[in-house]
Order: structure tokens, then C-alpha cells, then sequence
């Protein structure tokens, strides 16, 4: 998914991890005054997408592979996108000023895709969605030196204490696998470089050609891969439905999130990102009967308020 978050970039995901901000010139299109309430509540259906994509991945990762599972998701993302959006935008959806970076964004996507998926086969949605979260803090710590962008005292307090927040979720004796942790810490830095081309190419290139890309080179690369690790075993019907559902929810939800930002800054819908957390959290305790610990839960709400934070220094810039 595009899975970064409101300038930072998700959770993933993952959400994917969380859709880029749409570029300046998508903004532009919006009519100035929409409500910025009707920006808000499609960025929350939109982390509910995520949330519920997030959690059929769990539950099907149980049953097949990770990369199979990834494909599938990918490739239905695709078709439905090409099917939807191809007879109206045409060459829109391929044109690029700069394919080369535009395809290593893709690329980063994918890998944390995968990871995140790996990660949730081991750890429950919530606390591996949590983790995911240390993404924007860290796009915050790299774009001082990659994007000359000041980090400031606001910065540094919400780097460090989004830190703070991931070690009492992924402390000794939480009960987490650390080999999920590990996958879950990979793909925050696949997320990030995602995350700084996403800021760099926004100017240049349109959203629909950004969100096309990504589904795209991740139904290539996944899907060539397939034969190597299709374990040959045929889905149920449910089965079936799930995995096409992961398609489908991905699209709603980057659809959904893009839509947010023509109604309301990105400054304003920062926070609600977070939001996903509490959806992971609930869906996770609906389908597998998950509740975290009251330490992990401190450490979500920590992460939480580090973005908060970085949501009040992109106020102020």
C-alpha cells in the first residue's frame, strides 16, 4: 500500500503501511472549505481498511505462505486499479518524470509489505502494528541529513519518545517473538525510505502514477516469485474470499486515505493515524481473542502521543 502517513507515511500497513500524502497538485484540485470533518472520518474508514486487511493477513498466514499471500493481495490491488482507473486516466496512470526512484519506492514498499506480513504471522496485530508506527519518528531523525530538514527540540522529543514506547511493547518478558520483532524493525526501515522518496517525488509526480506504481512493481516481483513458493495447496472458498478481500481493502483504504487530504490538511489529520492502533486492537480481540497487557498498552498510547507530537511540529513548519 501506499501504508506512509499524512507527510510521515503506515502499517502498515502495512499496511501496508499507510498511503503517501497526495502531491500538490492533487491538492490543488480540492474545493477550497470542504469540511475538514469529512477529511477526517475518510481517513479514519481508511486505517479501518488497513486494520481489517491487516488482520485478514494474520489469520491466512496461518494457512499459506507470507509471499503467497502478499501476491495475491498485490495483484488483485492491481487488476481492480488498472480495471477502475485505466479507462479514465490512460497514460496518467504510467507517466513519470522520475521512473527510476518512483520504481525503488514501489520497491520499499514491497519489501516492507512482506515483513510487516511476516511480522503479523508471529506477533498480534496490535502490538506489530505499534512497532510499525516507529516509522514516522524515524523518517523524522533521517530527513535532517537525506532532505536538509530541521529537526528541532519537537522532533527529537518525538523520536526518542516513540523509541521509549517500542522497547515497553517489545520488552524482555512481553511474550513477543523477537524474531517478529526483528521483521517488524525491518520493515519501519523499508517503510522510511519509502516514506522520504514519497516526500521527494510528491513534486513531481502525480498520486494516481505513484499508487499505480506500487501495486504494480509488487504484483511483478511477488508474482514472479509465486512457482517458488506456492505450495500448490487450492484455497477454500472462504479462503478465496479473503484473499481477494485483501486486494479489495487495500484499494478502498488508499482510496479512502488519499480522499482525506483533498478535505483537510495534513497537519490536522496527522494524529488521527493513530487511530489505527485502536482498530488493530479491537479487530485483534475480535478475531483471535488478543488483549495486550497493561504495559504493552502504555507502550501503544506512548507511541501514539510521540506522533502527536510530530503532528504539532508539522503544525508549526
Amino acid at each position: 500500500m501506499d501504508h506512509s502517513q499524512s507527510g510521515q507515511a503506515n502499517a502498515g500497513n502495512g499496511h501496508d503501511l499507510q498511503p503517501a500524502a497526495p502531491s500538490p497538485a492533487c491538492k490543488r484540485i480540492a474545493p477550497y472549505g470542504t469540511s475538514h470533518l469529512r477529511g477526517v472520518l475518510l481517513l479514519m474508514g481508511g486505517l479501518f481498511f488497513f486494520a481489517c486487511m491487516d488482520t485478514t493477513t494474520k489469520y491466512l498466514s496461518m494457512h499459506f505462505p507470507v509471499p503467497f499471500i502478499v501476491a495475491i493481495r498485490y495483484i488483485v490491488n492491481c487488476v481492480l486499479m488498472f480495471a477502475m482507473l485505466a479507462p479514465i486516466r490512460g497514460k496518467e496512470l504510467v507517466r513519470t518524470q522520475r521512473t527510476g526512484m518512483v520504481v525503488m519506492r514501489a520497491a520499499s514498499l514491497a519489501v516492507a509489505s512482506l515483513f510487516v506480513s511476516l511480522a503479523l504471522k508471529r506477533m498480534p496485530v496490535a502490538e506489530t502494528t505499534a512497532i510499525i508506527f516507529l516509522g514516522p519518528m524515524l523518517v523524522v531523525l533521517i530527513a535532517r541529513p537525506v532532505l536538509g530538514e530541521r529537526i528541532g527540540v519537537l522532533g527529537w522529543t518525538a523520536a526518542v519518545t516513540g523509541l521509549a514506547g517500542v522497547l515497553l511493547i517489545a520488552r524482555p518478558g512481553s511474550g513477543l517473538d523477537m524474531v517478529a520483532i526483528v521483521f517488524g524493525l525491518v520493515a519501519v526501515f523499508a517503510n522510511a525510505l519509502y516514506q522520504l522518496l514519497s516526500r521527494v517525488l510528491a513534486s513531481t509526480e502525480r498520486t494516481i502514477a505513484l499508487l499505480f506504481y506500487t501495486t504494480l512493481v509488487g504484483s511483478v516481483c511477488f508474482g514472479i516469485a509465486l512457482p517458488w513458493y506456492w505450495e500448490g495447496q487450492a484455497p477454500s472458498l472462504l479462503q478465496s474470499l479473503l484473499l481477494i478481500s485483501m486486494g479489495v481493502n487495500g484499494g478502498i483504504g488508499h482510496y479512502l486515505y488519499t480522499a482525506a487530504f483533498r478535505h483537510a490538511p495534513a497537519s490536522l489529520l496527522a494524529p488521527v493515524n493513530y487511530l489505527q492502533l485502536l482498530w488493530a486492537g479491537l479487530l485483534g480481540w475480535m478475531v483471535f481473542g488478543h488483549v495486550p497487557d497493561g504495559t504493552t498498552i502504555i507502550g501503544m498510547a506512548v507511541v501514539a502521543a510521540s506522533g502527536g507530537l510530530i503532528a504539532l511540529k508539522s503544525r508549526r513548519a
